[in-house]
């Protein structure tokens, strides 16, 4: 039972919230409520958006929008990488196939 997930504080915006986690997971999700806190205190510090609720939907909408612009970034990067190491190995290929053949 050392898998069940136990009960874990975390503080976002002064108020505190229990989150089942397991153990080995707790380190990540204090690390996760800690950014998410600092992130939701830069747009309530803004003063553009007020309302706990309305701060936490503009927070997770900043932050959908980044994942999202990061996720295409890495989606072009693997396809750049992947279109140069298919180059490589067709050339690799070939090079050997002319070394066998000679």
């Amino acid at each position: 039972m050392e898998d069940q997930p136990k009960p874990i504080s975390v503080q976002i915006l002064d108020k505190d919230y229990l989150v089942g986690c397991p153990e080995e997971e707790k380190a990540a999700l204090t690390a996760a409520a800690r950014f998410l806190d600092g992130k939701m205190r830069e747009m309530r510090d803004s003063g553009k958006v007020i309302g706990t609720e309305r701060i936490a939907v503009i927070t997770a909408l900043n932050l959908a929008h980044e994942l999202l612009q990061n996720r295409a970034s890495l989606d072009e990067y693997a396809e750049t990488v992947g279109g140069g190491l298919r180059r490589l190995t067709e050339r690799i290929d070939s090079t050997l196939r002319g070394d066998n053949q000679g």
